[in-house]
């Protein structure tokens, strides 16, 4: 699965018997709901149960955390990343969730689904309905009302024992352990007062880095607070959390209680560049930012792990909450959004170029930064949103965003002004909207696209965009096997054949040399595409460039199998999944899987070569993609595997074929990339 269980950060304590009634409700239910208020517990029993063995399953968990999620029409997306879906179709997320999982026996937990009650509602009932063997575990302060199911109502540790098992240990954690049986009554009692609930136990505990015991025991709250609202009354444990939070906020400094409510905008896990971008204006400064982080993390109120940090739900709730008071949700807001639009310009302009795989990385992280951002310029700004979408689709496409960033664009294009100020928008908007749609098969409105970024790039005086629009067109020629025309499209742009300096080349240029040797190849100069492919190859290398070295690998490995150089093919289709293992792309994992298959065949690795074909059918399966590929592709696979079930006989290429087709993602492109035999049953 692409979204694993999120670790735990710190020891798990107790809580046996929610654990078996957990485990039993989902032996008794498709559906599984843990409710309870927040900070309860609900993720972290999610967490154990599907980890330790109570709830096992045959295919594995997927993992969907919806707390980062703020659009709700984005959710089946979202699903559809935790089930490791790359998917290149135009169908919906649901149709492609609903043909990937089948009959498939598959765990899918859905985290924190209260703000999106009625979309997961929705969502769930077509999963299960269409899905037999697909079973849900749902985190949510409240049931979704689904026919079927089993509510497994959360409350704090039944016993005292356990809330003061986990107090030690997290005061333990913070330096200051319980010494003695005197410290245990006070933190005894203290339990009691705060009605044994975890997040509150754990933030209490955070205090005592800044006040001994008795301090913190005679300081403490007692479990009473006003009602949300003179009409609504929260629950009187919810009440016990927003007391204790807002302790916990009356014992910080001004400027801690500023970046609290600072940070409550992001959506998500973030890094101390987004904090201090975001959160670094006046009183505080850049370089406070960072001081002032460390002490909320010392108070519990951030949580950091490995360089990241985030925050809570309940936690994040409440510095909204102060957020509005101090009347900076609008500039706050904004911040986030252009400090988002900025980290993409910069990831745009350095993707070809020793920055590239670190560029995917941080886009990925990003994800739901850009979702939030996107959201906000479309209501404030299009042009913005156009931009910023345009210039991640090429990311997004490798991390499996295909159908987000379609929507996002299609959204954005039409509510551009005609007077001509947004045309760099414009430009690369359409040409990424005709990624998006080749990519997705719809190859007569992507050559719609195509033309008219060509031709809004020569209104502007594009050059790049132009070079751009031509990689488009050229890609749309390959792929309806006219190799002949993507070759002419491209010349224009990319004339001259022979090899270049890394600073001569531009990232549009870099793409119309990369058509021309895809071109050569598949009109049979394999010579001259040859010569091409190493040529650029040594450029992408200098450059330190993964993605276009990988499709140029993939081709001087399709190349070798027609020369019969079978293990100059194995080589180069294994340096191209190496190289694809930096920055992702199953759609040109899948391709580089089945060269890999035909170059192992011909090299005499039968059992190696039926395990790749597998590989590849697993690739392929997560993209949905029907033609797999340019068209040259489809007689030499046949012909290869016709040849394997010769030498191996039927039943045997199947066994092996299947073990790989139920294999893990990152293992089998490690096993592709580095060789050796296939993985014993």
């Amino acid at each position: 699965m692409a979204t694993t269980v999120p670790q735990e950060e710190n020891s798990f304590i107790g809580r046996s018997q929610e654990l078996g009634l957990i485990a039993a409700a989902v032996t008794g239910s498709r559906l599984v709901t843990l409710t309870g208020v927040g900070g309860v517990g609900k993720t972290r029993l999610a967490q154990r149960a599907v980890t330790h063995g109570h709830v096992t399953v045959e295919e594995g968990v997927a993992w969907a955390d919806l707390s980062p999620l703020r659009n709700g029409e984005l959710l089946a997306a979202t699903v559809a990343d935790a089930l490791d879906l790359s998917d290149h179709t135009p169908r919906t997320p649901v149709d492609a969730i609903c043909a990937w999982t089948g009959d498939r026996e598959t765990l899918l937990v859905l985290d924190s689904c209260e703000h999106l009650l009625g979309e997961c509602r929705d969502l769930v009932g077509d999963l299960l309905t269409a899905c037999p063997r697909l079973r849900i575990v749902a985190t949510s302060r409240q049931p979704l009302g689904v026919r079927g199911e089993a509510v497994v109502e959360i409350e704090p540790p039944a016993s005292l024992d356990d809330a003061l098992a986990l107090f030690a240990d997290r005061a333990t954690a913070a330096d200051s352990p319980l010494k003695d049986d005197s410290d245990s009554r006070l933190a005894a009692d203290l339990c009691e007062r705060l009605e044994r609930l975890p997040l509150a136990l754990e933030l209490a505990a955070a205090q005592l880095r800044i006040m001994p015991l008795e301090e913190l025991c005679v300081s403490a709250p007692s479990a009473v607070d006003l009602p949300l609202s003179p009409q609504r009354r929260a629950p009187a444990r919810h009440s016990t959390l927003r007391t204790t939070i807002g302790w916990s906020h009356e014992l910080c400094t001004p400027t801690e209680r500023l970046l609290w409510a600072r940070l409550s905008v992001l959506p998500g896990p973030f890094d101390e560049t987004t904090a201090w971008q975001i959160a670094g204006t006046a009183p505080l400064t850049p370089r406070r930012v960072g001081r002032v982080l460390t002490a909320l993390c010392d108070k519990s109120v951030v949580v950091r792990r490995d360089g990241v940090y985030r925050m809570l739900d309940a936690v994040r709730e409440y510095g909204r909450m102060w957020l509005a008071e101090l009347g900076e949700e609008e500039t706050t807001a904004d911040r986030h959004a252009e400090h988002v639009l900025s980290q993409t310009r910069q990831a745009h302009h350095e993707w070809f170029g020793p920055a590239q795989a670190d560029w995917y990385r941080r886009v990925d992280f990003l994800h739901a930064d850009i979702r939030l951002a996107a959201d906000r310029f479309l209501v404030s700004d299009p042009a913005a949103a156009l931009e910023m979408i345009g210039y991640v689709t090429f990311f997004w496409v490798c991390s499996g965003y295909l159908y987000e960033a379609r929507q996002y664009l299609e959204r954005a294009m039409p509510l551009l002004p005609d007077d001509g100020r947004d045309d760099g928008a414009r430009v690369q908007g359409l040409w990424s909207l005709g990624i998006a749609l080749t990519l997705q098969g719809e190859h007569d409105a992507a050559r719609r696209s195509a033309a008219a970024c060509r031709g809004a790039a020569a209104d502007s005086e594009d050059t790049e965009g132009g070079a751009r629009a031509a990689y488009l067109e050229g890609l749309l020629h390959l792929l309806g096997g006219r190799p002949l025309a993507a070759a002419s499209v491209v010349e224009r742009f990319e004339p001259a054949a022979g090899p270049r300096h890394p600073e001569d080349l531009t990232a549009a240029s870099a793409l119309c040399r990369l058509v021309r040797v895809f071109a050569l190849t598949g009109s049979g100069r394999l010579e001259e595409a040859r010569r091409e492919a190493l040529a650029l190859r040594d450029v992408c290398t200098a450059l330190d460039e993964y993605w276009t070295r990988s499709y140029l690998d993939h081709q001087l490995a399709l190349i070798a199998v027609m020369e019969r150089r079978e293990r100059d093919a194995v080589r180069h289709a294994r340096a191209a999944l190496a190289a694809k293992r930096h920055i992702g792309d199953a759609f040109g994992i899948a391709m580089v899987m089945d060269v890999l298959a035909i170059s192992l065949t011909d090299a005499g690795e039968a059992h190696s070569a039926a395990y790749a074909f597998g590989a590849a059918r697993r690739f392929w399966d997560t993209v949905g993609h029907p033609q797999r590929g340019t068209p040259e592709m489809t007689p030499l696979r046949d012909q290869c595997e016709e040849r394997l079930v010769r030498l191996l006989g039927r039943k045997e290429y199947v066994r092996v074929l299947d073990r790989a087709a139920v294999g893990e993602r990152r293992t089998l492109l490690s096993w592709g990339a580095d060789g050796g035999g296939p993985p014993e049953d």
